[in-house]
């Protein structure tokens, strides 16, 4: 029997549309005529074929994407009281129930209908999918990453494991079991780049012991190359920011972050993170010297050219008109979004961990090119 419920549940038997979507569109869809006609001529096969039970299903699944949640509610609670339905179609109507409800914002009625649903369907991979997600909108993190740990998906596991962290950081900054969180991330995952952004960040700003420049450089060992600007990021925003508690970084723990930086040469990216955390310590022509080495590396990485036009312009006395005109294109183009999403092109001002349009897992990246 749970074999065939796994097969009910794939998605050759399913289609796309009944295994659960990292989107944040979760599968919904632009109301269009083409849809409403669907809904109509499956109301008509349906009403001549009450017995049709994939044709409910399906029914439903487009009252939903249309936001008759009422509807689609109506159509899965009908199925489930059907006398002898089969156990894998009542999972399958509950699974579907959970969806509306979380649709309709009822979350507690959507975890139970899931639960329903995993009762009777066992481990199931969509099932579980669903509660890790819906847990994860209610904050509930140390549950999504239970459920992430039985989907074998190691790198969400640990990112709801850090979430944590940051949750028992919001009523105590200095929370002893944060910390624990983060290094159960790391046991977790090594490379996982949101603890160690976590770790660093909380050294950075004196919440806990230890030098920033070694776990840095214990980071760079392990976080992917395409994501070890995002250290920097957070490092450089925690550089800007007012420290509630703590002393502020020293010049000596900058020079160490430059050391490490400095191992990497030839990563313009690093370069460049490490002229602007000289510009945010007031080091202007050693940020400059830094920028200028980023060129060399590559000449038409535009953010190095903004960052050298902006302190040339504060070293010159220029006519005011043209000053006017030159801070606002500045001020301008440093709103232009950095970061985007390699599986589908999103483009965003800050960083992410999941796309917000696709799901994708640390698919983000620097645009080091406009035309990106």
């Amino acid at each position: 029997m749970r074999d065939w419920i796994k097969t009910v549940f794939s998605s050759r038997s399913l289609g796309q549309d009944f295994l659960p979507s990292e989107s944040h569109t979760d599968g919904l869809l632009p109301p269009s005529e083409d849809t409403f006609a669907a809904i109509s001529e499956l109301s008509r096969v349906v009403k001549n074929n009450p017995d049709a039970v994939e044709i409910y299903l399906a029914l439903g699944n487009l009252y939903r994407s249309q936001g008759e949640i009422e509807r689609a509610v109506h159509i899965r609670q009908n199925l489930i009281l059907r006398p002898g339905l089969h156990h894998e179609f009542k999972a399958r109507a509950l699974y579907e129930l959970g969806r509306d409800y979380k649709r309709g914002g009822f979350v507690d009625r959507a975890f139970e209908a899931l639960w329903q649903a995993r009762k009777i369907a066992g481990n199931n991979p969509a099932i579980n999918q669903e509660l890790a997600k819906l847990s994860a909108e209610s904050e509930e993190f140390v549950q999504a990453a239970k459920y992430y740990l039985e989907l074998g998906n190691s790198v969400a596991e640990a990112h709801y494991m850090v979430r944590q962290a940051q949750k028992e950081c919001r009523d105590d900054p200095k929370s002893v079991q944060a910390g624990k969180w983060i290094d159960r991330a790391l046991k977790v995952s090594p490379g996982c780049m949101e603890a160690w952004l976590e770790k660093l960040q909380r050294v950075w700003n004196g919440l806990d012991k230890g030098k920033p420049a070694k776990i840095l450089e214990q980071a760079m060992g392990l976080v992917p190359e395409p994501m070890r600007f995002m250290l920097l990021e957070g490092l450089l925003q925690k550089s800007l920011e007012n420290h509630p508690t703590g002393p502020r970084p020293t010049p000596t723990d900058l020079d160490a972050i430059l050391a490490v930086l400095d191992n990497f040469p030839h990563d313009m990216l690093l370069q460049y993170y490490g002229g602007l955390l000289l510009l945010s310590q007031g080091r202007k022509q050693e940020a400059q010297n830094r920028f200028e080495r980023c060129l060399m590396l590559e000449s038409n990485f535009w953010l190095a050219r903004l960052e050298i036009l902006d302190l040339a312009q504060q070293n010159h006395d220029l006519p005011k008109p043209l000053a006017v005109q030159l801070d606002f294109f500045i001020s301008r183009a440093r709103e232009v979004k950095r970061f985007s999403c390699r599986q589908c092109g999103l483009k965003r001002e800050s960083i992410f961990f999941i796309c917000p349009r696709c799901g994708s897992w640390h698919s983000i990246s620097f645009r080091r090119n406009l035309n990106e």
